[in-house]
Protein backbone atom coordinates (compact mmCIF):
# COMPACT_ATOMS: atom_id res chain seq x y z
CA UNK A 1 0.00 0.00 0.00
CA UNK A 2 1.44 3.30 -0.90
CA UNK A 3 -0.02 6.49 -0.41
CA UNK A 4 1.55 9.59 -1.89
CA UNK A 5 1.21 13.17 -0.17
CA UNK A 6 1.97 15.37 -3.48
CA UNK A 7 3.85 18.58 -2.13
CA UNK A 8 4.92 21.12 -4.02
CA UNK A 9 6.82 24.23 -3.36
CA UNK A 10 5.25 26.95 -1.40
CA UNK A 11 3.80 23.61 0.72
CA UNK A 12 2.06 24.14 3.86
CA UNK A 13 3.33 21.88 6.55
CA UNK A 14 0.24 21.39 8.61
CA UNK A 15 -1.63 20.09 5.30
CA UNK A 16 1.27 17.38 4.94
CA UNK A 17 3.31 16.59 7.38
CA UNK A 18 -0.13 16.01 9.60
CA UNK A 19 -1.28 13.45 7.35
CA UNK A 20 1.97 12.15 6.57
CA UNK A 21 1.71 12.08 10.80
CA UNK A 22 -1.69 10.01 10.78
CA UNK A 23 -1.09 8.30 8.15
CA UNK A 24 2.24 6.58 9.52
CA UNK A 25 0.13 5.23 12.65
CA UNK A 26 -0.64 2.01 10.69
CA UNK A 27 2.07 0.11 11.24
CA UNK A 28 2.72 -2.96 8.22
CA UNK A 29 5.05 -4.04 6.27
CA UNK A 30 3.58 -3.05 3.41
CA UNK A 31 2.11 0.49 4.28
CA UNK A 32 4.31 3.29 2.63
CA UNK A 33 3.64 6.91 2.76
CA UNK A 34 5.76 9.17 0.88
CA UNK A 35 6.15 13.08 0.26
CA UNK A 36 5.57 13.24 -3.61
CA UNK A 37 7.15 16.19 -5.30
CA UNK A 38 7.77 17.66 -8.69
CA UNK A 39 11.66 17.74 -8.17
CA UNK A 40 14.11 16.30 -5.36
CA UNK A 41 13.79 19.29 -2.68
CA UNK A 42 10.56 21.45 -2.03
CA UNK A 43 10.62 24.30 0.70
CA UNK A 44 7.46 25.36 2.62
CA UNK A 45 5.95 28.43 2.81
CA UNK A 46 7.35 28.88 6.08
CA UNK A 47 11.11 27.71 4.68
CA UNK A 48 11.39 24.52 5.69
CA UNK A 49 12.75 22.10 3.17
CA UNK A 50 12.07 18.74 2.96
CA UNK A 51 13.52 15.83 0.06
CA UNK A 52 11.02 14.36 -2.05
CA UNK A 53 10.61 10.47 -0.73
CA UNK A 54 9.15 10.35 -4.41
CA UNK A 55 8.56 12.06 -7.60
CA UNK A 56 4.82 12.88 -9.61
CA UNK A 57 4.78 10.61 -12.21
CA UNK A 58 5.22 7.89 -8.75
CA UNK A 59 1.41 9.31 -7.87
CA UNK A 60 0.04 7.23 -10.98
CA UNK A 61 0.57 3.75 -9.24
CA UNK A 62 -0.03 4.70 -5.56
CA UNK A 63 -3.19 3.13 -4.18
CA UNK A 64 -3.82 6.30 -3.02
CA UNK A 65 -3.06 9.73 -3.40
CA UNK A 66 -3.37 13.09 -0.79
CA UNK A 67 -3.12 16.49 -2.62
CA UNK A 68 -1.71 18.89 -0.22
CA UNK A 69 -2.23 22.35 -0.36
CA UNK A 70 0.34 25.35 -0.35
CA UNK A 71 0.63 29.35 -1.47
CA UNK A 72 1.57 28.50 -5.03
CA UNK A 73 -1.44 26.36 -6.12
CA UNK A 74 -2.67 29.17 -8.62
CA UNK A 75 0.66 28.65 -10.33
CA UNK A 76 0.88 25.32 -10.41
CA UNK A 77 -2.66 24.90 -11.81
CA UNK A 78 -1.62 27.14 -14.40
CA UNK A 79 1.68 25.34 -15.41
CA UNK A 80 0.11 22.43 -18.01
CA UNK A 81 3.63 21.00 -18.54
CA UNK A 82 3.64 20.19 -14.55
CA UNK A 83 0.44 19.24 -14.61
CA UNK A 84 0.82 16.57 -17.22
CA UNK A 85 2.96 14.55 -15.16
CA UNK A 86 0.15 14.19 -12.96
CA UNK A 87 -2.38 10.78 -14.40
CA UNK A 88 -4.46 10.47 -11.03
CA UNK A 89 -7.30 7.68 -11.73
CA UNK A 90 -10.25 7.14 -8.70
CA UNK A 91 -11.58 4.34 -10.62
CA UNK A 92 -8.38 2.61 -8.62
CA UNK A 93 -7.09 5.13 -6.56
CA UNK A 94 -8.60 6.61 -3.44
CA UNK A 95 -8.01 10.64 -4.03
CA UNK A 96 -7.79 13.23 -1.51
CA UNK A 97 -7.23 16.90 -1.29
CA UNK A 98 -6.37 19.25 1.57
CA UNK A 99 -7.31 22.88 0.92
CA UNK A 100 -6.24 24.48 -2.02
CA UNK A 101 -5.59 20.66 -3.63
CA UNK A 102 -9.01 20.90 -4.27
CA UNK A 103 -8.00 23.82 -7.03
CA UNK A 104 -5.43 20.82 -8.26
CA UNK A 105 -8.49 18.63 -8.38
CA UNK A 106 -10.96 20.41 -10.20
CA UNK A 107 -8.43 21.60 -12.95
CA UNK A 108 -8.10 17.66 -13.47
CA UNK A 109 -10.89 17.56 -14.04
CA UNK A 110 -11.69 14.94 -11.21
CA UNK A 111 -14.41 16.91 -9.24
CA UNK A 112 -16.39 17.28 -11.94
CA UNK A 113 -20.59 16.73 -10.66
CA UNK A 114 -19.30 16.78 -7.16
CA UNK A 115 -19.29 19.53 -4.14
CA UNK A 116 -15.34 19.84 -2.53
CA UNK A 117 -14.57 21.24 0.31
CA UNK A 118 -11.58 23.92 0.40
CA UNK A 119 -10.15 26.91 2.78
CA UNK A 120 -12.02 30.17 2.77
CA UNK A 121 -8.79 31.60 0.85
CA UNK A 122 -9.05 29.36 -2.04
CA UNK A 123 -12.76 29.00 -2.22
CA UNK A 124 -13.44 31.74 -4.55
CA UNK A 125 -10.62 29.96 -7.29
CA UNK A 126 -12.61 26.81 -7.15
CA UNK A 127 -15.97 28.75 -7.12
CA UNK A 128 -14.63 29.86 -10.43
CA UNK A 129 -13.81 26.51 -11.71
CA UNK A 130 -17.54 25.31 -11.82
CA UNK A 131 -17.52 23.52 -8.37
CA UNK A 132 -19.71 24.00 -5.62
CA UNK A 133 -17.86 24.71 -2.22
CA UNK A 134 -19.64 23.14 0.65
CA UNK A 135 -19.28 25.00 4.46
CA UNK A 136 -17.51 21.49 5.87
CA UNK A 137 -14.76 20.33 6.64
CA UNK A 138 -14.55 17.02 4.43
CA UNK A 139 -16.75 15.88 1.91
CA UNK A 140 -16.43 12.61 -0.02
CA UNK A 141 -18.16 10.40 -3.01
CA UNK A 142 -16.70 7.51 -4.01
CA UNK A 143 -13.23 7.51 -4.01
CA UNK A 144 -12.73 11.36 -3.76
CA UNK A 145 -12.19 13.09 -0.77
CA UNK A 146 -11.94 17.11 0.08
CA UNK A 147 -11.37 18.62 3.37
CA UNK A 148 -11.36 22.25 4.15
CA UNK A 149 -8.76 24.18 6.68
CA UNK A 150 -5.38 23.03 7.63
CA UNK A 151 -6.78 20.83 11.19
CA UNK A 152 -8.71 19.25 8.51
CA UNK A 153 -6.28 16.95 7.32
CA UNK A 154 -6.93 14.10 9.74
CA UNK A 155 -10.08 13.69 8.35
CA UNK A 156 -8.59 12.79 5.19
CA UNK A 157 -5.70 10.95 6.61
CA UNK A 158 -9.03 9.13 8.98
CA UNK A 159 -10.70 8.76 5.63
CA UNK A 160 -8.04 6.60 3.79
CA UNK A 161 -7.23 4.19 6.53
CA UNK A 162 -10.53 3.49 7.33
CA UNK A 163 -11.25 2.94 3.58
CA UNK A 164 -8.48 0.76 3.63
CA UNK A 165 -7.64 -0.59 6.73
CA UNK A 166 -10.86 -0.76 8.21
CA UNK A 167 -12.90 1.95 10.99
CA UNK A 168 -11.25 0.50 13.81
CA UNK A 169 -7.59 1.37 12.59
CA UNK A 170 -8.95 5.07 11.66
CA UNK A 171 -10.41 5.43 14.78
CA UNK A 172 -6.46 3.67 16.25
CA UNK A 173 -4.24 6.26 14.23
CA UNK A 174 -6.52 9.47 15.59
CA UNK A 175 -6.62 8.25 19.23
CA UNK A 176 -2.37 7.95 19.34
CA UNK A 177 -2.60 11.97 17.60
CA UNK A 178 -5.73 13.67 20.07
CA UNK A 179 -4.78 15.73 22.38
CA UNK A 180 -4.68 14.12 25.82
CA UNK A 181 -8.21 14.52 27.95
CA UNK A 182 -9.82 14.85 24.76
CA UNK A 183 -8.62 11.78 23.19
CA UNK A 184 -12.60 10.00 22.82
CA UNK A 185 -14.23 13.01 22.32
CA UNK A 186 -11.76 14.08 19.45
CA UNK A 187 -12.04 10.16 17.86
CA UNK A 188 -15.79 10.39 17.92
CA UNK A 189 -16.08 13.78 16.73
CA UNK A 190 -13.97 13.15 13.52
CA UNK A 191 -15.38 9.36 13.23
CA UNK A 192 -18.47 11.20 12.92
CA UNK A 193 -17.26 13.25 10.14
CA UNK A 194 -16.11 10.52 7.87
CA UNK A 195 -18.73 7.83 8.81
CA UNK A 196 -21.25 8.76 6.14
CA UNK A 197 -18.50 8.89 3.38
CA UNK A 198 -16.82 5.46 3.73
CA UNK A 199 -19.34 3.36 2.00
CA UNK A 200 -17.48 2.87 -1.33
Amino acid sequence: MHIAILTFDGFNELDSLIALGVLNRVKKADWRVSLCCPQGEVVSMNGVRVRAQSLLEDAHAADAVLVGSGMKTREIVADAQLLSRLALDPSRQLIAAQCSGALILAKLGLLEGMAACTDLTTKPWVLEAGVEVLNQPFFARGNVATAGGCLASPYLAAWIIARTEGIDAAASALHYVAPVGEKETYVENALKRIAPYLVP
